[in-house]
């Protein structure tokens, strides 16, 4: 992480997930990091989004470790043991689409309440794992409503944020991130284990992007790999 200042701060929210571990551990073992921190449903403080009030405790209390140079939102929801993701119009349900909303839109937008004032003036990123499935100029195969529309409304609160940070945070860089398909619990039911890339290589890869990123960048959404994708 060449870009960030020695002895870096970074927050990993998530962090009991294929990927949010993955990018912990990583983070833990740069020699240049030092302060690492994952939260999750199960961490102290704990996280919760489906407890508005334990998104704002947990802010609060990590303020003695502020600013932080880096800031990882990777919890989001695609599947449990009573849905899958809609394949037509006639799938839809209020319950499965509060869920997934609730997790991969409204959770997070009250970490970008909470946790933006903690970022690092002179040198920051924020990214929000998104999916490039909740591209709108992308969609070609439609089907997984709730999904593909949580995550497109989250773009547009990483968008939106990102415009506000430049006046409070003018260095600070806000994205949404693309992992592609990872070997994770997510993505199983879809050949994630046959098709999908270990949890620490996509780590790795979008931390490097992560990196390279400058403010000039803020506001965009990227793939892994650096490309940039529609909205």
């Amino acid at each position: 992480m060449q870009s960030f200042p020695k002895h870096f701060h970074a927050l990993v929210i998530g962090a009991n997930g294929g990927i949010g571990t993955a990018f912990l551990q990583i983070l833990k073992e740069d020699p240049q990091c030092a302060c690492a921190i994952g939260l999750h449903r199960a961490s102290q403080p704990a996280i919760n989004f489906e407890d508005e009030a334990s998104i704002a405790a947990a802010a609060e209390e990590l303020r003695t470790f502020a600013p932080f140079h880096l800031i990882i939102n990777a919890a989001g929801i695609l599947h449990t043991d009573e849905w899958m993701p809609e394949k037509k119009l006639a799938d839809l349900h209020f319950a499965q689409l509060q869920k997934t909303f609730q997790i991969n839109t409204f959770g997070p937008a009250l970490v970008l309440r909470h946790f933006t004032p903690l970022l690092d003036k002179d040198r920051s990123v924020l990214a929000m794992l998104s999916a490039k499935v909740g591209s709108i100029g992308d969609n070609r195969l439609g089907g997984w409503y709730s999904y593909r529309a949580s995550k497109a409304a989250l773009n547009m609160l990483v968008k939106t944020a990102s415009i506000e940070l430049k006046r409070s945070h003018p260095n600070a860089v806000c994205v949404a991130v693309h992992p592609n398909t990872v070997n994770t619990s997510l993505s199983q039911p879809f050949r994630g284990e046959q098709i999908g890339r270990p949890a620490l290589s996509a780590a790795q890869d979008m931390l490097t992007m992560l990196d390279s990123l400058t403010v000039r960048d803020s506001g965009e959404f990227y793939a892994y790999n650096g490309e940039h994708l529609p909205w």
